[in-house]
């Protein structure tokens, strides 16, 4: 079983910078994805970023590319969600996820079997 704890959220201005983390107990195989989901209010889960444990190989969503970056910390057992230049638009709560198996789409929402509980994050303008 994973068990996966999000923080960093909070209230900030357009153009800010938040650093979101994501604890993880336990990696359902080797070299294994943790991914990072938003959702903002009446819309569909959105896939934002993943990294894998071992050869940190990194993938942006659309909504992520040229602001957010995605990184993990091994000895902490840590993913971070680093986020520039927020914009209105990235309001949402956001989760982050692991999948039971290597997943085919790394970007698929429904490849990913463990959840965090989620954290706001409201950015105004």
């Amino acid at each position: 079983q994973v068990q996966l704890v999000e923080s960093g959220g909070g209230s900030v201005e357009a153009g800010a910078s938040l650093r979101l983390s994501c604890e993880a107990s336990g990696r359902p195989y080797s070299d294994s994805v943790v991914g990072w989901f938003r959702q903002a209010a009446g819309k569909e889960r959105e896939f934002v970023a993943a990294i894998r444990w071992i050869s940190n190989s990194p993938w942006l969503g659309d909504s992520a590319r040229g602001r957010f970056t995605i990184s993990r910390d091994n000895a902490k057992n840590t993913v971070y969600l680093h986020m520039n230049n927020l914009k209105p638009e990235d309001t949402a709560v956001y989760y982050c996820a692991a999948p039971a198996t290597d997943p085919a789409r790394i970007w698929a929402r429904e490849e990913y079997d463990y959840w965090g509980q989620g954290t706001q994050v409201t950015v105004s303008s």
